[in-house]
């Protein structure tokens, strides 16, 4: 039996973007998603997966380009899996981030009521992340026009960005506006220098190759950090790269490195090797210091978090004898910035080393009204713990994209404070738990804050106060 030949639809005019970036054409009233495109692109797809009200497509073609369309900045637009907004003003993407945090509150949650404040724009709308990670792969993404190469020559091997949908292939990234220099530098000499004998790049499919990942991190302050992910234990080699990096580049204050021996690149359960300067970096939030280690979690764009929280602080109006949960603290970020407006703050977090850095980051202020507690959100938040730790006026949240399990919304209700500020970066999810409480609360404020230019990802700020 022959295979199903999914139709071609020509001359479909983009007219939106929905959920996740992805955007949609009408066809005699049948949704298509396609992936690449902008509203008033005309184009011809091939549809791939068809349901009874909607298909997703394959891009064929852009008969007319949309006159909102601009020309990318990156050369490496449309093959790397980051930055797929570029074509689009960014005044436009804020136009579709904000209307995303309004269809999925009131298509998902039901939510109609609450004010709604324009989206925060970045101040930055590039070099604004404080954190990049890059791949190394035996073989690179070629462009058609390249010419032939060798099997072993060393150009085939990448050091950069996978390739979106692909475990295997990296994009061999020259120039990433994501992060200031001398990130594009660090990376761009570590791949020339180790383009010789010895130094193989990591090959995911057989897990052979010495070269496996490289973490850059900075901070506003100037700090400089590099971790070096190597694949396998060979010292004479791993001492002349790591001699090689401390050398070229002495600005950086934390160069550590890693031996992932392991089928899967996270380096959480990993033990990080100190090779020059500290473990760490340290970030200033609004006065506040942060201290950042290799495995750390930080929101990747300082100035914007700052941003985030301080709006997190207005909508909370905090008084200075309540008592605030902080819900996934994460690594204290939240809890510590808010500590010096109440009487005590509680932070949870199921992450034992983001307890650690929580704990570490009160002490580096003398923050002393703080307490956190490691565990499941659901099994920690007893009323046996809320009668220790005291009752919450104001419980502040940001969990995981995939929102709130449905005990930890249980505990929230039975919790049942005055305040409610969700801050969430997946406005769907959000809506789902907020449309599992808005019986016993009011939405009163909304505010998306975007964090990532040039990507579809939105933060989302919403106030909920106890009806009564």
């Amino acid at each position: 039996m022959g295979r199903k030949k999914y139709p071609v639809i020509e001359n479909l005019e983009i007219t939106d973007i929905a959920a996740e970036g992805v955007s949609i054409g009408r066809h005699d009233n049948y949704v298509i998603f396609v992936r690449g495109v902008i509203p008033g692109d005309i184009v011809d797809v091939q549809l791939t997966r068809t349901r009874k009200s909607y298909a997703e497509s394959k891009l064929l073609r852009i008969n007319k380009l949309s006159d909102d369309r601009i020309n990318p900045f990156c050369e490496h637009f449309g093959k790397c899996g980051g930055c797929k907004w570029q074509m689009l003003p960014y005044e436009k993407q804020l136009f579709y981030k904000q209307k995303q945090v309004v269809d999925q509150l009131t298509r998902i949650g039901g939510i109609t009521e609450g004010e709604i404040y324009p989206i925060i724009p970045s101040k930055r709308d590039k070099f604004y992340r404080n954190k990049l990670e890059f791949t190394f792969s035996y073989r690179r993404w070629l462009d058609t026009n390249e010419p032939e190469m060798d099997k072993s020559s060393r150009e085939l091997e990448g050091l950069g960005f996978h390739v979106q949908g692909m475990f295997d292939r990296i994009i061999d990234i020259e120039k990433c506006y994501l992060q200031e220099d001398p990130s594009n530098e660090i990376r761009n000499k570590i791949r020339e220098y180790t383009r010789k004998d010895g130094y193989d790049y990591y090959n995911s499919r057989s897990h052979q190759g010495i070269m496996r990942n490289i973490i850059i991190r900075n901070s506003t302050l100037g700090e400089l950090m590099v971790v070096v992910i190597f694949a396998e234990d060979k010292p004479e080699l791993i001492e002349e790269l790591m001699n090689f990096i401390s050398a070229e580049f002495p600005q950086i204050t934390s160069l550590q490195y890693v031996i992932n021996k392991k089928y899967n690149d996270s380096i959480y359960d990993q033990e990080v090797i100190l090779y020059k300067g500290k473990n760490h970096i340290i970030e200033d939030l609004g006065g506040l210091k942060f201290k950042i280690g290799a495995k750390s979690f930080f929101q990747t764009n300082s100035e914007q978090a700052l941003e985030l929280y301080r709006k997190t602080v207005e909508f909370a109006d905090i008084q200075p004898d309540e008592i605030v949960y902080d819900l996934y603290t994460g690594t204290g970020t939240i809890a510590n910035f808010i500590a010096s407006k109440c009487k005590k703050v509680i932070g949870i977090e199921s992450v034992p080393e983001a307890i650690e850095d929580a704990n570490i980051n009160s002490g580096i202020n003398n923050i002393t009204n703080t307490g956190f507690f490691v565990g499941d959100m659901k099994d920690l938040l007893t009323t046996e713990f809320i009668e220790k730790e005291g009752q919450p006026d104001t419980i502040i949240l940001d969990p995981p994209r995939a929102g709130m399990h449905e005990n930890v919304i249980s505990v929230l209700r039975n919790a049942a404070p005055e305040k409610i500020v969700y801050v969430s970066c997946n406005p769907a999810t959000q809506a789902r738990d907020i449309g599992m409480l808005i019986d016993m609360y009011k939405v009163e404020r909304i505010q998306p804050v975007d964090m990532f230019p040039h990507t579809h990802h939105v933060e989302n700020i919403v106030l909920l106060k106890k009806k009564h």
